[in-house]
């Protein structure tokens, strides 16, 4: 009997596709989280997430790196493919990276490469109008694609680091237009980062897409978190829209300092942990004669 643990929604055993989440518009809200691997795909399948995104933000929580713009292709699609062995239920979205869409052609390309040897069933972009022809091939080919407008990472030093977006009402008029010009070049959702939620609430009321907010208030169909934020385990920043719901990277440290001191105690491995001969082998061991390098 298996013992896995799921939730009531992870029990389907139809996989969701695109069209699905886009059919949840105006309904359930959408629950979407960014994992990059085996585990943290598998556990948030299991606990009912809608939407497995493995975002470029892997750069930075599991790489090390000082923002998204150095990771690879080769690394997204690395870390594609192990969260889809852990996604049953779950639409799973792969990041396309700094640079991989800037031309029709490499859009065409990598996005293929995200589905084809990532195993993803969407893929994700950042931008508004600048990427509408991107997302016109794309979905052309067969590619459904997840939009991305306000506060985009890959575009940080256009706007002088991680700021909301939007805050003026010229610049809510230009996440508008953006987000109904990729819901026009094909999207089938858009996420709407780090903006005012009077703006998010005009474009989610505006668009028939599914609107997924990340520090968009809860009026968005949606909402998106790093899994590594919502457990607690990533310390290096918490942007404001970022709710911890537990803290295990606490829990872990503890864990693994009690691990060493039981270690350097030898109160670990005990009899629990430890292998045994037969009794009447043990003897038989005892006669055997070992060599021994001469010191």
């Amino acid at each position: 009997m298996s013992t896995e643990k799921t939730s009531p929604a992870a029990a389907q055993a139809k996989p969701l596709t695109a069209p699905d989440i886009l059919a949840m518009k105006g309904g359930d809200k959408i629950c979407c989280m960014t994992a990059y691997d085996y585990p943290s795909a598998l556990i948030s399948d299991q606990a009912g997430v809608d939407v497995v995104l493995v975002g470029d933000s892997l750069a930075m929580v599991v790489l090390g790196m000082e923002d998204t713009l150095s990771v690879t292709m080769d690394q997204m699609v690395h870390h594609t493919l192990a969260a889809s062995r852990g996604v049953k239920r779950a639409l799973l979205v792969g990041d396309m990276p700094f640079m991989s869409y800037a031309t029709v052609d490499l859009a065409l390309k990598n996005g293929g490469r995200l589905m084809a040897e990532g195993r993803a069933k969407a893929v994700k972009l950042e931008g508004g109008l600048p990427v509408v022809p991107q997302i016109e091939a794309l979905t052309a080919a067969g590619i459904p694609v997840m939009a991305h407008v306000g506060l985009t990472p890959q575009h940080m030093a256009k706007f002088g680091g991680f700021k909301a977006q939007g805050k003026s009402a010229e610049a809510a008029r230009a996440l508008i237009e953006d987000a109904q010009a990729v819901e026009a070049a094909g999207a089938f959702a858009v996420v709407l980062e780090a903006i005012p939620v009077e703006v998010a609430e005009l474009i989610t009321d505006a668009l028939s897409i599914p609107t997924i907010g990340i520090g968009a208030g809860n009026v968005t169909d949606g909402q998106v978190l790093v899994y590594h934020d919502v457990l607690g385990l990533f310390d290096r920043f918490t942007p404001k829209f970022v709710r911890r719901f537990a803290e295990l990277g606490e829990a872990s440290r503890e864990a693994i300092e009690t691990y060493c001191a039981e270690v350097r105690r030898t109160t670990f491995p005990g009899d629990k942990n430890t292998f045994y001969m037969p009794e009447g082998e043990v003897a038989q061991v005892r006669k055997i004669k070992i060599k021994t390098k001469k010191k």
